[in-house]
């Protein structure tokens, strides 16, 4: 019987996990930690979800109706958690059990064809047909190198929890992202003195419109993906109106909201105009406590809040497997495919803006059309990697337009169809 392994239970391991068991297949999942949804127990306090409840749930179990719009942290870990108990994955998950390496097992075909040697670090090594990777893209923390020139206080968004984390009064926050503005706002709130580093302008989105969140407004659906971007921008203007309305924020250099990037925060706007919040350009250096701006300003600060991103890691894939662009694995087929690699899927790896959890059953879907073209093939395996990479570019990006992502699904089925044809009469030039 095929055995098929699944690396993380947060919400993208679980969903994997899922589907893979409700289609049948033996599957593990390990764990390094001693719980189910990820980085959802470690976010900061104040983090709320952007997209909706109910565009934000699992195929088939939605949100509880008694959540609020947009729910905090502890009831989205509440849901991830109730969805694996409904499910009975918490039998089947081994928990503080850390992968440490995933080989491809020897054979005569593409890397990765023969299947994969998983490694554990309480040292046993277990043979699977196919790997699911979904250890997730916000757990190792990317700082720039000068911070190591601030003597004061500093902490990583993926570190802080709250205003306890902050000493002294004097808060710079640098990353506009929405985890950057989330920080901001919630510093200002607690009546600290806070400035933001925002280097380029970008355009920021309401959370709803006329009392309805915006994924839910029902008549945009009528409309085609950039007509939906005017329209978003038309009703952010109304709304919240433009850049040169809030002290010091840039304007975009970008005319849509698909060719930049896109905060949905009101606060960060709000606490602008109250002077709660301040807006700094890019940093030259730092002093000590000292912050030099690439305005010729300089500004003392207690702490710093990196909100600076992740680093997209795969610790237990050697190096030399995983190509890279901008320091992000290249994949195929909508970001599930890695390239050159067959029978390893990335769930979770690709973002497309919008709710995330449902797109996690998605992939898995998509990857359970490769893993039943590899089990029908007489000799175990086809060459999956390779046909989509003549057929496709690779992709580098985590956070995508929905838009173009949904494309990436459409031509990926569209490819697999016609691979599947080709299995069952041969065509010239298809394998």
């Amino acid at each position: 019987m095929t055995r098929y392994c699944v690396i993380g239970a947060g919400a993208a391991g679980i969903s994997a996990l899922q589907r893979l068991r409700a289609a049948g297949y033996d599957a593990d999942c390990f764990e390094k930690t001693d719980r189910v949804g990820g980085h959802w127990h470690t976010d900061y306090d104040a983090l709320h979800l952007i997209t909706s409840r109910d565009m934000t749930g699992f195929e088939g179990f939605p949100m509880p109706a008694d959540y609020p719009h947009f729910p905090r942290r502890d009831q989205v870990r509440a849901y991830l958690e109730s969805y694996a108990r409904e499910h009975g994955l918490y039998d089947v998950i081994r928990f503080e059990t850390a992968v440490v390496s995933v080989v491809p097992r020897a054979g005569d075909g593409p890397t990765g064809s023969a299947g994969w040697t998983v490694t554990l670090d309480t040292g046993e090594s277990i043979d699977y047909d196919g790997v699911f990777v979904a250890n997730g893209h916000l757990w190792d923390q990317k700082r720039p190198a000068i911070s190591a020139d601030f003597t004061g206080k500093q902490v990583h968004s993926g570190s802080y929890r709250n205003t306890g984390d902050i000493e002294g009064t004097r808060v710079l926050v640098v990353g506009a992202g929405n985890s950057g503005c989330d920080l901001a706002a919630d510093a200002a709130q607690h009546r600290l003195d806070v400035d933001i580093v925002i280097r380029e302008g970008m355009y920021f989105q309401p959370k709803s419109y006329f009392g309805v969140p915006r994924q839910e407004i029902p008549w945009m659906g009528q409309f085609a993906p950039d007509e939906q971007d005017l329209i978003a921008r038309v009703l952010a203007r109304v709304s919240i109106g433009e850049a040169k309305d809030y002290p010091g924020l840039p304007q975009p250099t970008y005319r849509t909201l698909a060719e930049g990037r896109t905060v949905v925060n009101e606060l960060l706007l709000y606490w602008l105009q109250h002077g709660r919040i301040a807006v700094r350009p890019g940093i030259e250096r730092i002093e000590g406590r000292t912050v030099h701006f690439a305005d010729g300003e300089a500004r003392e600060y207690d702490t710093i809040l990196w909100a600076t991103g992740f680093h997209a890691s795969l610790p237990f894939l050697d190096d030399a497997l995983v190509p890279r662009r901008n320091g992000v694995p290249l994949r195929l087929a909508a970001g599930i495919v890695p390239v050159g690699l067959d029978k390893l899927y990335y769930i979770g790896l690709s973002a497309p803006r919008g709710p995330q959890i449902p797109v996690y059953g998605v992939q898995t879907a998509l990857a359970l059309r490769m893993l039943a073209l590899h089990e029908s093939a007489r000799a175990g395996y086809v060459p999956l990697a390779s046909y989509l990479a003549g057929l496709q570019d690779a992709d580098d990006r985590i956070d995508i337009v929905r838009a173009v992502w949904t494309d990436q699904l459409a031509d990926t089925e569209r490819l697999l169809d016609a691979f599947a044809l080709a299995q069952a009469e041969p065509v010239s030039g298809v394998v």
